[in-house]
């Protein structure tokens, strides 16, 4: 009984080994199944080659530095003969001390062999080395170099236009507040590309008077257009693109208009006579004279009350803008109108 029991479990042993043997064996592979259907194409990729030759193609290139050719930036003796190796003159002229201030944040010290602007004075490293990446040092909102609290966004690639082209000084009564205010040299006024500053509608004297002030951030050139919309237009007839002068075709696709100038509605016309007049009644009160050595009209050296050297500063500013209002037509003779009407007003009041 007792071998018979064992025979027994020693057969079952042996079967459940034969049987997990063959379990485990794999056995051979079937006939293979159908095709399945196909998967969406992927996104092809950008040639490396193609992304660079967006801007660096010779003929590109060639295009852009004979465009630029015709520039004042790539002349520079309107700044960096005179100032371009002074540090306490940037970071706007001379190439190295803008890319020193960009990339350190402050010049190092003077230049002492300052070069004009060229391409790599606005087009930094890459970013993205994508098409779109035209690799400006800047384009974030600029604060003023005047006032700390003054913040200008002229939009993306404007904005590295307004980091140089905006005041240098705040207006006489914010940097000095009181009844007067002296005038220390001939050089006095927001320094002599306040164009930011114009097109923002900040940062000038707005003397109070009859005509108001348009809110801040209403100039439908800044809205609608921009400094490279109108100056970096595509290029034609000597104008845009890398020359930077205002494109008459721009102007004319803006307004609908037909205009062989920058005219649009004879603001530049208005404006030139307002300065002119601003300009007389300031001679006649010895706040400005002609300078024959300058060949140009000067401050009069000394303390003036504040409207009237606010209203030299407007003058001097608004003249040196050199747009004659096209860059923001209200809020330049809503500043000219008050600024005559209280120059006026302070002339009779002190006629005696």
């Amino acid at each position: 009984m007792k071998y018979r029991s064992l025979l027994k479990l020693f057969f079952l042993g042996f079967c459940c080994t034969v049987l997990a043997t063959s379990c485990t064996k794999e056995g051979p592979m079937g006939p293979a199944g159908a095709d399945g259907a196909d998967g969406s194409d992927g996104t092809n990729g950008v040639d490396g080659n193609v992304t660079c030759l967006v801007c660096h193609s010779g003929t590109n290139m060639d295009q852009k530095q004979a465009e630029f050719a015709m520039s004042a930036h790539s002349v520079g003796a309107i700044a960096v003969d005179y100032a371009g190796g002074q540090a306490r003159c940037a970071p706007c002229h001379s190439h190295e001390q803008f890319v020193q201030t960009m990339t350190l944040g402050s010049v190092a010290g003077d230049i002492t062999n300052p070069s004009a602007w060229e391409c790599s004075t606005c087009h930094g490293i890459h970013k993205s080395f994508e098409g779109k990446d035209y690799a400006l040092r800047t384009t974030a909102p600029v604060v003023s170099k005047a006032v700390s609290s003054i913040t200008m966004d002229l939009g993306g690639h404007s904005n590295l236009c307004a980091t140089c082209h905006q005041t240098r000084t705040a207006e006489p009564n914010t940097a000095s507040p009181g009844e007067t205010f002296r005038i220390s040299n001939t050089h006095y006024g927001p320094h002599h590309g306040p164009q930011g500053n114009v097109v923002a509608g900040v940062g000038f004297a707005e003397i109070a008077g009859d005509v108001p002030y348009p809110a801040v951030g209403s100039n439908k050139h800044l809205e609608q257009a921009s400094c490279t919309g109108c100056h970096m237009a595509e290029f034609g007839n000597k104008q845009g693109g890398h020359s930077f002068i205002p494109s008459v075709a721009a102007c004319n696709e803006c307004h609908d208009a037909d205009l062989d100038d920058y005219n649009y509605g004879g603001v530049r016309t208005e404006v030139e006579g307002l300065l002119e007049e601003l300009r007389d009644e300031l001679i006649a009160l010895n706040v400005v004279f002609w300078d024959d050595a300058a060949g140009a009209y000067e401050p009069v050296v000394g303390t003036h009350p504040m409207v009237l050297a606010q209203s030299y500063f407007n003058w001097i500013g608004l003249e040196e803008d050199r747009s004659l209002g096209a860059h923001n037509p209200k809020y330049v003779k809503a500043l000219l109108l008050n600024t005559i009407q209280a120059v006026q007003e302070y002339a009779a009041a002190n006629s005696n």
